[in-house]
């Protein structure tokens, strides 16, 4: 549990410095301006802003975290796994991407020690045909063309011969040397690459056995859950508390936004009738309709699509990550705000790749669904008008694709 929270709090340095970078542009200027004192302070500036408002969320996160689980353990229960199931998903991603570069430089390595014996081979055998040729130049060794005075025009021309053909032997045995000692370093590099990758598909290994173990307790959970909301009377009770979740969330975010720029000149309105579908698949729940037919009066402010197992899930539009953590109802979500007060709301992932502070461009993949046996993987998507739902039909493309 440990592990998901720091996951999902704290963003990789290479995250923090694409951020303060984009930061420092948009507070102050070009980075070649900042040795400027005027720039820099409004980069400091931005700076503690940005620290500032990833405290505030972190608060949030923290108190919906702790309101949850004095009133609903079981949900807690499954916010938790969820949050493992999260973070371990996340860590086998990373190791599939290391084994799969861990590989690739050992096909290199080894490629590369073919070339190097293909060419240890011709070095060879060119040093062999300099050995016969000096052979047959004369059959004598120099000290021999010394002591023969009958000739001594030949013999200078004969030892100038013998001095390049000696000088291209040292060169060619000085080239095998060091073709023989890179040889014997690939083969050292292709064994440690090869441990590496064996020691990567070990820790994968374990991971997925921690991630299978994860969904498990998550499906013991989710189904205590539906065993306690057997009634209507209950059930109708927590589609409304999980409502209200929602609207308390954005409620805080749109004061904690107040501090937090969004870039403007990207116009989200301008977009109406041409966002892309965030996900391939079937709308299964629409717009303003019944959440259940005993729940009267709870509707969905969104739409549900029905995807392929593992689908990736992509910004619909340029923005800002607001909210990137679990919501009663939700499960994970990711909040992105766009410029005019717009939000994009993205729920029931199983993995978010994007962190509070992170800018998003369209297409970008910020989060995967549940690419394991069992229920079908869903998408929640909702766009809002400030704190007003809006319906996506309006907004996005005639279908998804």
């Amino acid at each position: 549990m440990d592990a998901a929270i720091e996951y999902r709090k704290f963003p990789s340095p290479c995250v923090l410095a694409v951020l303060a970078a984009m930061l420092c542009a948009s507070a102050g200027g070009a980075a070649s301006n900042l040795a400027d004192p005027a720039h820099a302070d409004a980069a400091d500036a931005a700076k503690a802003r940005l620290a500032a408002v990833r405290a505030r969320i972190a608060e949030l996160t923290d108190r919906i975290g702790a309101e949850l689980k004095l009133r609903d353990a079981l949900s807690a229960r499954v916010r938790e796994a969820e949050l493992v199931i999260a973070a371990k998903r996340q860590r086998v991603d990373e190791l599939h991407a290391a084994g799969l570069a861990a590989e690739r430089r050992r096909a290199g390595l080894r490629a590369e020690q073919t070339r190097n014996q293909i060419k240890l081979q011709e070095e060879r055998a060119s040093l062999a045909a300099q050995l016969r040729e000096a052979y047959m130049i004369g059959r004598q060794d120099e000290i021999k063309l010394l002591l023969n005075q009958s000739d001594p025009a030949g013999l200078g021309r004969t030892l100038t011969y013998h001095g390049y053909f000696a000088q291209q032997r040292g060169e060619k045995i000085e080239a095998i040397k060091n073709d023989e000692i890179r040889l014997r370093q690939l083969v050292e590099e292709i064994e440690q690459q090869t441990e590496r990758l064996q020691q990567l598909e070990a820790d994968a290994s374990r991971e997925i056995a921690g991630l299978q173990r994860a969904r498990a307790e998550r499906s013991e959970a989710l189904a205590a859950l539906t065993r306690k909301l057997a009634s209507g009377t209950q059930q109708l009770e927590r589609l409304q508390r999980e409502e209200q979740a929602v609207e308390s969330l954005v409620a805080e975010l749109a004061r904690v936004m107040e501090d937090f720029p969004v870039d403007a000149a990207q116009s989200f309105v301008s977009m109406r009738g041409r966002l892309p579908w965030p996900v391939q698949g079937r709308v299964s729940a629409r717009y303003n309709a019944a959440r259940d037919d005993s729940a009267a009066g709870v509707r969905w402010n969104g739409v549900m699509i029905d995807a392929a197992r593992g689908a990736r899930v992509r910004a619909a539009y340029f923005g800002r990550v607001v909210y990137a953590d679990w919501l009663q109802g939700l499960g994970l979500l990711m909040i992105i705000g766009h410029s005019g007060g717009y939000l994009t709301l993205y729920g029931h992932a199983e993995v978010l790749y994007k962190s509070v502070g992170d800018w998003v461009a369209p297409g970008d993949v910020i989060a995967a669904l549940n690419d394991s046996a069992g229920a079908e993987p869903q998408l929640y998507f909702e766009i809002r008008e400030g704190r007003k739902t809006v319906d996506p039909k309006v907004w996005l493309k005639t279908a998804p694709r």
